[in-house]
């Protein structure tokens, strides 16, 4: 019987309850494509002149990660345990005679370095997750708050609430953990499909001359016709600008008769001081362009594809670790990577025109959202767009529940290993009595989330980029807009 004390802690083992589709889904989970191509398509996007090789790059990335995914999984072949990569390099030591002696070094250091990524990560997925649900909230009530400066207090008060929730599911349990996981790889799958489909649907049925939408990103919104502008002259330069009503909605360019002029689509490659805006053809998205913009794309592309290894460190739950995880190493990067990735980030490059082209996404904080806004007028109707819009956006938030309590549960065993070993205060090497996880480790994590969230919406939103008065005073007034900005310019 295990040995359990008046906290509710004990030392016994974790229960094996994992197969092979719980430990893939947990690992699918941490990649979260859903979360990840509204994240990083701005990034990719605005770096430089290398955005045309953006498909390229990820597959680049997809190849490399493959190779470590390899090692991965025959590392856990040889190694199945709790603990990922703190446990295969105190293994990897300990086989050897002449290096044994360097194992507990070894474990010390990659361990903490482990830490670096599974106790900070999360906390920055916790911001996100408080701006995500700061721009919702102003979207749909724009009185009450700003969506593009929900203000610092809400979103803290969002990222607070929001880790110690997922930090609750962590606790309740690795069983309730990968059927959340499963739910939420469902979901944000099968909506970004949705999108990949529509988006490519707009392309193939929006030849050049044809009558489509344009984005306008002042009002948010798509029209089928041509904007009027007019010439002003600012410091002595005359610049055309879109004419607009009293509530920024841009207004027609009218033709003889006087009936608003329709947009025709066309596909520009560049602009005339070269910068790229479309892809001409199918080919030109997966093709290279220039290697050196292909291996820049990779860099940041890397980002979206690590995780696949989180499902390592559940050893401890698995119930065939050494069949199971070697292949759910491999299969989650796969589907995620070369299935999701590969075809959502395809179909968002084609999908650019001239009336929405890289210049635009370069210019906008969720370029997926505006996508998103356009094919949703083209199929639902004008103003249905932004329901479609928010929807999926509504799923982004749960690819950040299912990406935050994956890496919870992975940094959480890897401390849980750490602590079984005494290489950090030996309490976090207990399970509860009633759950079997290491509680102490999560609630910790937990902790650490919320901190790293409140400095980092800080750091963002109340000093290192802190609005005018002018600024402030144009927001909603209330609590949310008015607490937690420690300076701003006067």
């Amino acid at each position: 019987m295990a040995d359990s004390t008046s906290t509710g802690s004990t030392t016994s083992e974790m229960k094996k309850t994992l197969g092979l589709t719980g430990l893939t889904m947990n690992a699918m989970a941490l990649i979260a494509p859903g979360a990840f191509l509204w994240l990083t398509f701005y990034i990719q996007a605005t770096m430089g002149v290398t955005a045309p090789a953006m498909w390229l790059g990820i597959f680049v990335a997809l190849l490399l990660c493959l190779a470590t995914a390899v090692a991965y999984a025959e590392l856990s072949k040889l190694y199945p345990g709790p603990g990922s990569s703190y446990y295969f390099a105190e293994q990897a030591f300990l086989n050897h005679d002449k290096a044994w002696r360097y194992a507990r070094l070894s474990k010390f250091i990659v361990g903490w370095g482990s830490h670096l990524y599974y106790w900070i990560y999360p906390g920055v997925m916790v911001a996100v997750t408080g701006i995500i649900i700061g721009y919702i909230v102003g979207t749909l009530w724009p009185s009450f708050m700003n969506a593009s400066n929900p203000g610092p207090a809400f979103m803290m008060a969002v990222g607070i609430a929001f880790s110690f929730g997922v930090a609750y599911i962590a606790y309740r349990g690795v069983t309730g953990s990968t059927a959340v996981n499963i739910a939420i790889n469902v979901i944000q799958i099968s909506a970004l499909l949705v999108f990949s489909v529509l988006a490519l649907g707009y392309r193939m049925n929006h030849p050049p001359g044809s009558v489509a939408w344009q984005f306008d990103s002042t009002s948010g919104e798509a029209y089928t016709y041509e904007f009027a502008t007019q010439k002003t002259v600012v410091n002595g330069q005359t610049t055309e600008s879109i004419v607009r009503d009293s509530n920024g909605v841009p207004q027609p360019k009218l033709d003889a008769a006087g009936k608003p002029v329709p947009y025709q689509i066309s596909y520009p490659t560049q602009d005339d001081r070269g910068a790229f805006l479309t892809h001409p053809s199918a080919r030109a998205v997966v093709g290279a362009h220039n290697w050196a913009w292909v291996f820049i794309q990779a860099t940041v592309a890397i980002l979206i594809l690590v995780g696949f290894e989180s499902c390592t460190a559940l050893g401890g739950e698995a119930k065939n670790a050494k069949r199971d995880i070697p292949i759910a190493v491999i299969t989650s990067l796969l589907v995620q990577g070369a299935f999701c990735y590969l075809i959502e980030y395809f179909c968002a490059n084609y999908f650019l025109n001239s009336g929405y082209t890289m210049a635009s996404a370069q210019g906008s904080a969720a370029p997926l959202g505006d996508m998103m806004v356009v094919v949703g007028d083209a199929l639902f109707g004008a103003g249905r767009g932004r329901i479609f819009m928010l929807a999926e956006a509504f799923t982004v938030f749960l690819a950040l529940i299912g990406t935050t309590l994956s890496c919870m549960n992975t940094g959480a065993r890897v401390t849980y290993a750490m602590g079984k070993d005494q290489e950090v205060p030996e309490h976090f090497g207990m399970l509860h009595s009633k759950n079997l996880t290491p509680h102490r480790a999560i609630w910790t994590l937990a902790a650490i989330s919320a901190v790293v969230a409140c400095v980092s919406l800080t750091m963002v939103f109340g000093d290192a980029g802190a609005p005018a008065d002018a600024v402030i005073q144009a927001l909603p007034h209330g609590f949310w807009s008015s607490f937690g900005y420690t300076t701003h310019d006067k």
